[in-house]
């Protein structure tokens, strides 16, 4: 995981679902957040990053920590369209808020992912009770750091996270991830 103390742009989504109250990192000051960003038709996403979220969702929302899927469409926009992610999060079981990154005209990469600098998908993001990015990581999560560094999140330990970076995939989608095109 990669760690970071610097404070996030809002994210900029065009539509939510599993949730009445759209939310807002502001707005989730005071917990710990989970960002999942991800594509319904990356293999990694569906394999690794969505079911890690689902657990963490399950074990530690009632916990202070508060898991928000960001769908994040940078590929195979016209498979990728809102009814076809309504129906995919209702397959899945996926109960957490997710948000549909907006779509920036005359690019292949939506907003927030351009903002956030995100590398492709799955990506996870760790944010602090503070608002501050405190982890970022592309591709498969160790689920065993991921829980040692969210209880220490939990308990306001410092921000330091000990591990790698995965290695991002060489060009498109593999099982570990897909990877974004340059932005243009």
């Amino acid at each position: 995981m990669q760690s970071s103390d610097t404070v996030f742009p809002e994210w900029e989504v065009s539509r939510w679902f599993n949730t009445d109250h759209p939310p807002h990192l502001a707005d989730l000051r005071g917990q710990v957040v989970l960002v999942e960003a991800f594509q319904m038709l990356c293999p990694g996403c569906v394999s690794h990053g969505l079911p890690l979220a689902k657990k963490v969702h399950q074990a530690l929302g009632a916990q202070g920590v508060a898991v928000v899927g960001l769908h994040t469409v940078f590929e195979h926009h016209d498979a990728m369209q809102p009814h076809a992610l309504q129906a995919f999060l209702y397959e899945y079981k996926i109960r957490f808020p997710v948000g549909v990154d907006a779509p920036v005209p005359d690019s292949t990469l939506p907003s927030t992912m351009e903002r956030w600098e995100l590398r492709g998908t799955p990506s996870l993001l760790l944010f602090d009770k503070s608002g501050r990015l405190r982890a970022h990581q592309f591709g498969n999560v160790d689920e065993l750091q991921l829980g040692v560094f969210l209880g220490q999140l939990l308990e306001e330990a410092p921000s330091a996270v000990a591990g790698a970076d995965a290695t991002p995939p060489a060009d498109g989608c593999d099982d570990q991830g897909c990877a974004a095109p340059a932005a243009r």
